[in-house]
């Protein structure tokens, strides 16, 4: 019965990624347009700085995690590296903003970092950008030997 067939099915694997990507990156970018206005509204910026690097500069990297990388996210271009700065960010999140708070407000920080996580290990799948971008092929011995898969 096909419900619990285990076999990889890599066009299955491409669907779900997409539907991750675009699910997950959605959600993100909520987030990241909700104080991309904070950022844009002018006068003194109040966020939280975790790492002690400003609170204009900690909100200027959440905006870029969480909006730019996520639009490109959605998208699946540069997949395994866009996830990098949504990894971080989640780690600060869950680690540092929340470690003292206990598993309720770390729960949905610590999906979105397994999701990321995930990603970065699969990148982005046959349905994206990242798909669809022409790979050299590697040969050994020069272009007229025998092709390595």
């Amino acid at each position: 019965m096909w419900i619990f067939d285990s076999s990889i099915h890599k066009k299955m694997n491409s669907l779900a990624l997409l539907i991750a990507r675009i699910v997950v990156g959605v959600m993100m970018l909520t987030h990241g347009i909700s104080k991309y206005y904070m950022l844009m509204k002018g006068g003194p910026i109040q966020f939280s700085d975790p790492l002690g690097i400003g609170e204009g500069t900690s909100l200027v990297l959440s905006v870029f995690a969480e909006l730019v990388c996520s639009a490109l996210l959605i998208i699946g271009l540069a997949t395994r590296i866009v996830v990098i700065p949504l990894i971080i960010n989640m780690a600060v999140i869950v680690f540092v903003v929340h470690g003292h708070q206990g598993l309720e407000t770390q729960e949905l920080p610590i999906l979105y970092l397994l999701i990321y996580v995930f990603l970065l290990i699969t990148g982005s799948g046959k349905y994206s950008i990242d798909g669809i971008i022409p790979r050299k092929k590697k040969y050994i011995f020069g272009s007229n030997a025998k092709k390595v898969s």
